[in-house]
């Protein structure tokens, strides 16, 4: 019977429909866990893990991976143990704990390059390249995903070669490489879209969105946006939804309307606060602290950008540190956007608004 409920779960959660997936998982767990099937708890420790991940509640996901351990370790399944060091990896990063991220994922491709195992070692270039990301060292997230990107395209993994495409969609953009950004994201559009991957298209629509915006495309980013908006909705994933809210609110920030740009950065930070994310927060301040700027708040835009700073040098994040001290540079009067090019970002800013990446 618990067989019957995974199998089940595992259909809807191939569907993207998370939500329905976890009820069905954590049944099937009871089940499995009154038999004292090992492989049977194990496998829903890991895919709740995985859906809790994915639907942005990062401290569930954890306590499922580290239990997940703890079975693996019963069992005497190192590869089940590895694959849980990744995931907890994922979920440190999701937190913006890159840190940790870095050290547990790190961990887990030690063990699978050892054992000549391709889909992982490559799965785990992935998951170190995004993290690095986070970490604001774009040149080794961007190597590292190339890295990755050929690894996946030899094993012909379609999805996994979508992911890799907008990991370094989103890494050009952050390094200020508009038009490769967008080439990257179309790919990655049109690949999804072929192999009907819901997730995917949204992830790509709301990057696509992104490489427009920078290049001064706003209606064509709002309708990509929308896109995005609309399949998150419907799968319930509340991160990816919260940074689409945020580049919303930036590119109404763009065009001068201030009203709509701040309802959009308050509804980014309701979901980056539910998510416990710090950089999607230091990221919604930024925003409210522009527009606050560009209505005259100078006190109010000055407070928000110091907060910014102050967090993003707690956490370590070297691109979002860098965006909040050229915003206050600004404001005392003294801009300073030397930093952006420090990290190797083809970045300038002069006067506000900035669109910031």
């Amino acid at each position: 019977m618990p067989k019957k409920i995974f199998t089940k779960a595992e259909g809807l959660r191939k569907k993207s429909q998370y939500m329905e997936s976890l009820e069905l998982f954590r049944k099937a767990l009871k089940g499995f866990s009154s038999k004292k099937d090992l492989q049977g708890i194990l496998d829903c420790q890991m895919a709740i893990g995985d859906v809790s991940r994915m639907t942005g509640d990062f401290d569930k996901a954890l306590e499922h991976y580290i239990r997940a351990i703890e079975t693996a370790r019963l069992l005497g399944d190192p590869v089940s143990i590895a694959d849980a060091q990744i995931n907890i990896g994922l979920s440190f990063r999701g937190r913006g704990d890159w840190r940790n991220a870095l050290a547990f994922s790190k961990k887990a491709l030690g063990f699978y390059m050892k054992r000549k195992d391709a889909p992982a070692t490559a799965f785990a270039l992935w998951a170190i390249a995004g993290t690095f990301r986070i970490k604001g060292d774009i040149p080794s997230a961007i190597r590292t995903y190339n890295e990755a990107l050929e690894l996946f395209k030899k094993l012909k993994s379609k999805p996994s070669t979508g992911y890799c495409l907008c990991g370094l969609g989103g890494t050009h953009r952050i390094a200020g490489l508009f038009r490769e950004s967008l080439k990257y994201y179309q790919s990655a559009n049109r690949l999804f879209a072929g192999i009907k991957d819901r997730f995917g298209m949204a992830y790509s629509y709301c990057g696509t969105g992104n490489a427009y915006r920078m290049l001064g495309d706003y209606k064509s980013a709002m309708a990509h946006f929308k896109r995005a908006s609309t399949i998150y909705n419907r799968i319930g994933d509340r991160v990816s939804y919260a940074y689409t809210v945020w580049s919303m609110g930036t590119t109404q920030k763009m065009l001068g309307k201030h009203k709509e740009a701040t309802e959009y950065f308050k509804q980014a930070e309701s979901f980056f606060r539910q998510t416990k994310d710090p950089r999607g927060m230091i990221y919604a301040r930024l925003g409210m602290a522009e527009v606050a700027l560009l209505e005259g708040r100078k006190k109010t835009a000055l407070r928000l950008a110091e907060g910014a700073v102050a967090e993003a040098l707690q956490h370590g994040f070297m691109v979002e540190r860098c965006h909040a001290e050229v915003l206050r540079s600004y404001l005392v009067g003294r801009m300073k956007p030397g930093c952006y090019r420090k990290l190797g970002l083809a970045l300038a800013f002069t006067e506000p608004p900035f669109n910031i990446p």
